[in-house]
This record gives C-alpha cells, sequence and structure tokens, in this order.
C-alpha cells in the first residue's frame, strides 16, 4: 500500500513550502521526520496484564511492534521500583508514518466526539507537534467490545521545520484538521 499522504507532500506541500518561505535549497524545506506515539500506564504495575494489552493495542493502531518503557528511578510515593514497566511507545518513520498520519488526519480525529480541530498552540518552538488523545478506542483497529480499559495516549509530529509557523503549514498542507 502506498503511502498517500507522501505523495501529497512531494507534489502539493513541498512545492507550496517553497513559495511561501522561499527557500534557497531544497534541503531547507521542513519534512515529517517521525511520528512517535506513547502510551503511559502507571497502572500497570499492579495490573500485568493491562500491559500486554495496551501492547497489543498499540501494535494494532501503528501497526508496528512497541517497546515497553521502564522506570528510570524509583518513585516510593507512586510505589513505583527502578525497571518496572509503566509505559509503551512506537517510533514511526517512512511509510509506516505517512500511513499512520494520513488516518490519522482523515479517519481517527473526525470520530471524535465534538471535534471542531486541533489547537495550533501544541507546537514546542521547533516545529514539533504534540497532540493528546483520550482513549484509544477512536482508532478503527480497536474492538470496542474488547476494550478492558480506556487508556490514552501523546502523539508527537517530530518535523525538520525550524519555527512553530513552518510546522503549522507542513502540517496543514499535509492534511492536519487545525481549527479555524
Amino acid at each position: 500500500m502506498a503511502a498517500r499522504l507522501k505523495d501529497t507532500y512531494k507534489k502539493e506541500a513541498f512545492p507550496a513550502l517553497i513559495e511561501k518561505f522561499k527557500y534557497g535549497n531544497v534541503m531547507e524545506v521542513p519534512k515529517l521526520e517521525k511520528i512517535t506515539i506513547n502510551m503511559g500506564l502507571g497502572e500497570a504495575k499492579d495490573n500485568a496484564k493491562l500491559m500486554e494489552t495496551a501492547v497489543e493495542e498499540l501494535s494494532a493502531i501503528s501497526g508496528q511492534r512497541p517497546v515497553v518503557t521502564k522506570a528510570k528511578k524509583a518513585i516510593a510515593n507512586f510505589k513505583i521500583r527502578q525497571g518496572m514497566s509503566v509505559g509503551a511507545k512506537v517510533t514511526l518513520r517512512g511509510e509506516n508514518m505517512y500511513i499512520f498520519a494520513d488516518k490519522l488526519f482523515n479517519i481517527v480525529l473526525p470520530r471524535v466526539r465534538d471535534f471542531k480541530g486541533v489547537s495550533k498552540n501544541a507546537f514546542d518552538g521547533r516545529g514539533n507537534y504534540s497532540i493528546g488523545l483520550k482513549e484509544q478506542s477512536i482508532f478503527p483497529e480497536i474492538v470496542y467490545d474488547k476494550v478492558d480499559k480506556i487508556k490514552g495516549m501523546n502523539v508527537v509530529f517530530t518535523t525538520t521545520a525550524n519555527t512553530d509557523e513552518e510546522g503549522a503549514e507542513l502540517l496543514g498542507l499535509l492534511g492536519m484538521p487545525f481549527e479555524k
């Protein structure tokens, strides 16, 4: 399956970015570098099955096997010891990244109840964008009846853009549904 979003970037977004920002070199044009999906599961310290289902769901959502993240330090107040499994993450690059972004922009985000668009205020100052999703059941791969616990996730779009304006323009041209 070819990534439609990659073709959109090459044919539409790339020339539009050159025209708008007047880049002197084609290597200056911002592009999507990677997408990181992170699911924090502090409750998994008590329930090992929760971690297994989270890994399976994240694998189904991203099409790639997630890495289980471990606690770096012990935190007594949260009853977490060093080395305990506390989350899962996936880093998408290349074709998988474009396929996931296309699915997120065109299928998943419009399924969110009362969706008016995502905020333009979630940029980090260097052109990277973060979005938080409250539940995993908005993805079409997840069967709602099999969900034992609703888990949220963070999705980070890492770009080669130098400013938030360039990053916003890039993601907007790729189809990110920003609010008006």
